[in-house]
């Protein structure tokens, strides 16, 4: 009988899977990783990850706070 479970979420993402997550191009996701906005998880010499709480923390520092009429 096939394994009808979900598997789990990866915890960790590749720059063009973390780029289509926040709706952006990946230019713009080293750009906001080198101008110190966004973290980024480094495996060896050349990968890196990003980390989907990262992601997440980084929406909601994003977010536009302010009220109406402001």
């Amino acid at each position: 009988m096939p394994d009808t479970a979900l598997a789990p979420a990866p915890l960790l993402l590749t720059s063009r899977a973390a780029a289509k997550a926040l709706s952006l191009c990946e230019k713009t996701l080293w750009s906001l990783r080198r101008a110190g906005k966004l973290r980024a998880v480094r495996i060896g010499p050349r990968a890196i990850r990003y980390d989907v709480a990262d992601l997440q923390r980084f929406i909601e520092a994003a977010k536009d706070v302010k009220g109406p009429g402001a």
